[in-house]
């Protein structure tokens, strides 16, 4: 792999695992009343089953791990998906651009996830309701636009892209 590409590759990674992990631990404290590690818990109870609730900082770290390995993984799809498609990396060197594909993005993260991933992982089928509704918008701001933007700004500076800037923006 190049390593500009494996650099964008781990800038993205990095960035998505930070800013999704930061609001998924708030997300539920600050709206919803949980604990703090409750949200890792929820996650390790998919592959662990329900015991992994009651499973203390260990069970924590178990879904900390499991949502670095999917950030990784929805990072890659999308650097797979820009390598593959100029017409792709073209539309995303520009900030509305980032914006539009992070639209769509997003959602399907969420929906693949929610619908297939978890699922399968669970045996149980996703219960739609105003919590679902709130990951299928925050999975925009707070999964696909940090994704979208790193991997869209490195791929441009590999390809030469020059990025237009909004108006006003001297930088």
């Amino acid at each position: 792999m190049n390593g500009n590409v494996l650099r964008t590759l781990l800038r993205a990674w990095l960035v998505i695992a930070v800013v999704d992990g930061i609001f998924a631990t708030l997300l539920p404290v600050v709206a919803y009343g949980a604990s703090l590690g409750r949200v890792w818990q929820g996650v390790a109870s998919t592959v662990l089953g329900p015991s992994a609730m009651q499973g203390g900082a260990r069970t924590m770290l178990v879904g900390l791990a499991m949502h670095a390995c999917v950030a990784f993984g929805w990072t890659a799809v999308f650097l797979a998906l820009a390598l593959a498609s100029p017409k792709l990396r073209e539309i995303v060197a520009m900030p509305s651009g980032i914006v539009g594909v992070s639209l769509a993005y997003g959602p399907a993260i969420w929906l693949v996830m929610s619908f297939i991933v978890i699922p399968a992982l669970t045996g149980r089928a996703p219960t739609i309701d105003g919590r679902w509704w709130v990951q299928l918008v925050a999975h925009v701001p707070f999964v696909a636009l940090p994704i979208v933007a790193v991997v869209g700004r490195g791929l441009a500076a590999m390809d030469g892209i020059v990025r237009v800037r909004p108006l006003g923006d001297a930088t």
